[in-house]
């Protein structure tokens, strides 16, 4: 079976680009020729996914002026030090501004790439072209970059949208288990703060899913990306809804930075930061505990992680650490909360208590 080309549009005014979903794209070199404006290309991936795609891509940009940078692979090395070598292949192969950047790999790849982008000489284009379920549906769209912290996650970065966002589903063929589940998190999330009706799909169809049906797969992803679409084109710079899209990333990222990026995945971390968000909504009178336990369960189907990891801090050693987030404003922590399904907003007022009952409750959960 042959599915179709699904194809969405950011409409950002001239920052706007295309979003191009289906199997196999990456066989169509004119699809990622029409995204290359110059003569100079440097294609950045990861030591995992090189040996799978890198040739494939290369082959496609024949007559340009092509490099590479293969970097190592993991979250620990989204850092300043790593976007480093970027520059440096850059410099040294003499890029001026009309070159183009391809983020070859998932988020961390996709992030760093984009932010050598936003800053190299000033701002260059780049192509998103995300391997792993949760770059495809989220970090590839929407423009935001950066890296790591040893204090923070993502606390230095740039708002810097791509020229275009190629996602062949094929790519997910290839992804492990584990990091196929992680990216799950992210699309269950869509279905949280504002698209109820994907939520109950999601639970009838999650199976699907799980079983990587090409169909389903193809729906889930665009039916997120076109969440995040309209939410991006609304808030471009996260001045407001935007923030929305942090759902369940206060207390994740948290949880990253207590155990330095090595226990946990991004999307299982999101996971468990959704089930205390749920928690701590559900404990403010929010939401309701019917709607809790339908989304608890949608993630436990996700085989997502329902207890914490080891070597967490304590309860106040976690909201240290939660008051290193991006959206803190004027020393007041900000979350995003439920009050149904599908209605997320963003509030600084709520009672600490409730938030430590949270903490307290589900760092004390066993599985």
């Amino acid at each position: 079976m042959t599915l179709e080309i699904t194809d969405l549009r950011v409409s950002l005014g001239k920052r706007s680009y295309p979003i191009t979903i289906a199997p196999g794209l990456l066989e169509d070199s004119a699809l990622l020729q029409r995204s290359i404006v110059g003569e100079q290309v440097l294609i950045v991936t990861n030591e995992t996914v090189a040996p799978i795609y890198l040739d494939r891509i290369t082959a496609q940009l024949e007559g340009k002026q092509l490099g590479y940078v293969i970097l190592p692979d993991g979250e620990k090395f989204k850092r300043l030090s790593t976007v480093q070598t970027i520059y440096d292949k850059l410099l040294q192969e003499r890029h001026n501004r009309t070159t183009t950047l391809v983020a070859l790999g998932g988020g961390v790849v996709g992030d760093m790439t984009g932010f050598a982008a936003a800053t190299y000489q000033r701002g260059v284009s780049f192509v998103q072209i995300p391997t792993t379920l949760l770059a495809q549906v989220d970090s590839s769209v929407g423009g935001k970059t950066g890296v790591n912290h040893p204090l923070g996650k993502n606390m230095i970065g740039a708002f810097h949208q791509p020229v275009a966002v190629i996602i062949d589903t094929k790519t997910l063929d290839t992804l492990p288990q584990r990091e196929f589940q992680a990216g799950l998190a992210e699309v269950i999330k869509y279905g949280l703060i504002c698209d109820a009706e994907f939520f109950a799909w999601l639970e009838t169809n999650i199976h699907l899913l799980m079983e990587r049906d090409a169909t389903a797969l193809q729906y889930a992803i665009a039916r997120s990306c076109e969440n995040k679409a309209k939410i991006v084109e609304a808030d471009e710079r996260e001045s407001g809804v935007r923030a929305i899209l942090n759902f369940g990333h206060t207390f994740g990222h948290a949880i990253e930075t207590a155990t330095q990026y090595e226990a946990w995945l991004h999307g299982e971390a999101v996971g468990f930061g959704m089930i205390m968000a749920l928690d701590l909504s559900c404990r403010l009178g929010y939401l309701s505990t019917q709607d809790c336990a339908r989304a608890e369960a949608l993630i436990k189907l996700a085989n997502l992680p329902l207890s914490p990891p080891a070597g967490l801090p304590s309860t106040q050693g976690m909201i240290d650490l939660l008051g290193l987030d991006k959206k803190v404003m004027n020393g007041q922590l900000r979350l995003i909360m439920l009050r149904s399904l599908g209605d997320a907003f963003v509030t600084a007022d709520f009672d600490m208590n409730c938030l430590e009952q949270t903490l307290n409750a589900c760092l004390a959960r066993t599985t």
